[in-house]
């Protein structure tokens, strides 16, 4: 009889990769970035174990979209007040806090559970091109750009 494996916290490694999002598309990076952070590049993938590998995004305030996404894609949030629903869209979104646009995305392409709010904290956006992640030594993360 085969036992399955089950990963235990002191076997999982986890790597830092670095993306370049300059000339990238927004839905297209977050759909590769996703993957990575929860884990399922690796072979020893489990759902409910966090696996993932740290990535550090620079240059997000760079990415394209197509279409007329810039002004017509909002971004909704409510403060918790009656009548406190605020839209803002995706141009303004770039110009005042380029990084919660790709936390927005990857933030929607993985689980909305606690196991998921543990697993957005391993990903890392910055506007520009430097990163306080040095010393991680990130790997640069590079796939085939269709």
């Amino acid at each position: 009889m085969e036992k399955t494996y089950y990963p235990k916290a002191e076997e999982i490694t986890n790597d830092w990769f670095v993306v370049d999002a300059n000339g990238q598309n927004l839905g297209r990076l977050a759909s590769k970035i996703a993957p990575i952070i929860i884990g399922k590049h690796k072979p020893t993938y489990t759902p409910g174990v966090d696996g993932g590998d740290f990535v550090v995004v620079v240059n997000c305030e760079r990415i394209t979209v197509t279409g007329k996404k810039l002004d017509e894609k909002f971004y909704y949030h409510h403060t918790g007040y009656i009548g406190g629903i605020k839209k803002i869209n995706l141009r303004d979104q770039l110009a005042k806090h380029p990084d919660r646009v790709i936390r927005r995305a990857v933030w929607g392409m993985i689980p909305h559970n606690k196991i998921g709010r543990k697993i957005i904290k391993k990903l890392k956006v910055y506007a520009g091109p430097d990163h306080p992640h040095g010393a991680q030594m990130p790997k640069p993360l590079e796939w085939n750009k269709e």
